[in-house]
């Protein structure tokens, strides 16, 4: 029993030095308090660097209303098999085949397979667009090279040049609403720079059209330079493109062409016709100069300056009017000359009185005997 006893002392002293705490340092301690981070899907991650990567071509297109950018599937294929360096970001996935990641991304919502709106050819192309302008969503949800397209559905990172612009806007519209109390340098400065991008951006149109009307009468081919300058919807970089896009389309008859190159002749020749002569120029020209002039040389202190002395101008006036309206009034005479030479004049009146109230009581006795 004394054995027993003993063991049993010896395995309660035992449980107690195992449920003891270690000493731990403030350095341990520390840590286990912070919490770890939550760690980003990597496919996030590798979905938001080959969308930042230039070298896959996308363009931007109307999905259901919304303005959304896609690629092709055969040039991310491409483009993963020249880029094997994107891979690293999916840790142990990085040896999937190009069809899996995809799926994969298609599967957590990070892109979406779209199809072009109008499947067949339009009149007068020879096969379809390569990038259609409007999209909408696949029935079937897998990756295929054939004619597939993406897009991606998650909101690109804002950059720096983007927060600036944000604020940077709302100070240009202010202004430009305060344009009118600019100092005339300024506005000097203001004008001929917005004549000068106005008068760029109507020539280069014009210079475009007249290039391409004389290629398409002479040798039936549509080439279009700076193609994208006219598009609503498109980058940057699209719309400077100078080069233009291969001409899809079949070539004209000569009989169209010889056709529009009579009427545009025609039209021509009547606008040269109807042109104004120089004095109506020299008298347009004038009335465009006096409207800037009026608008230049406004200021805050010319127009407080004028309300002024209109202000003043119209004091002046009342006070002229009230002045000769007193000096106009009867004022009775002071001397006895003039009071001689009115009393002919009251003599006459008061006789011409008395008659007239003669001849009334004489009018009221007849008509009194009368009824009688």
């Amino acid at each position: 029993m004394a054995g027993k006893g003993a063991k049993a002392t010896a395995a309660k002293s035992a449980e107690k030095e195992k449920g003891k705490k270690a000493p731990v340092s403030r350095s341990s301690r520390a840590g286990s308090q912070e919490k770890p981070a939550p760690n980003k899907d990597v496919y996030q991650l590798f979905a938001e660097k080959v969308r930042d990567n230039k070298q896959l071509e996308s363009r931007w297109a109307i999905m259901q209303e919304t303005r959304v950018e896609y690629f092709r599937g055969k040039d991310f294929t491409t483009f993963m098999r020249n880029h094997p360096e994107v891979r690293e970001i999916l840790g142990p996935d990085k040896d999937l085949e190009v069809e899996d990641i995809v799926n994969t991304l298609l599967s957590k919502n990070l892109v979406i397979r779209c199809d072009r709106v109008w499947k067949t050819v339009r009149p007068g192309k020879k096969k379809l667009s390569s990038w259609p302008a409007h999209l909408e969503i696949h029935r079937e949800q897998v990756f295929t090279e054939n004619d597939g397209f993406f897009a991606w559905m998650f909101l690109k990172r804002r950059t720096l040049w983007q927060t600036i612009l944000s604020f940077v806007w709302p100070l240009f519209a202010l202004a430009v609403c305060l344009f009118p109390v600019y100092p005339y340098q300024c506005k000097i400065v203001v004008l001929y720079s917005c004549a000068g991008a106005l008068l760029f951006i109507v020539s280069i149109l014009l210079l475009r059209a007249a290039i391409f009307g004389i290629l398409w009468v002479l040798l039936g081919k549509r080439v279009w330079f700076f193609p994208n300058i006219n598009a609503e919807e498109t980058t940057f970089r699209e719309l400077v493109r100078f080069w233009p896009e291969k001409d899809e389309g079949e070539r004209p008859k000569w009989t169209s062409r010889l056709f529009y190159a009579t009427v545009a002749v025609l039209v021509i020749l009547l606008l040269r016709h109807h042109a104004p002569d120089e004095a109506a120029r020299a008298r347009y020209q004038k009335k465009v100069s006096n409207i800037i002039d009026d608008v230049l040389e406004w200021s805050p202190k010319l127009a407080l300056s004028g309300m002024m002395e209109k202000h003043t101008g119209t004091n002046a006036s009342e006070t002229s009017n009230h002045t000769s309206g007193t000096g106009s009034s009867p004022v009775p005479p002071t001397n006895e000359g003039n009071t001689a030479k009115a009393d002919p004049d009251m003599d006459r009146q008061t006789n011409s009185d008395k008659v007239q109230d003669g001849d009334e009581y004489g009018d009221d006795m007849r008509t009194r005997f009368s009824e009688v």
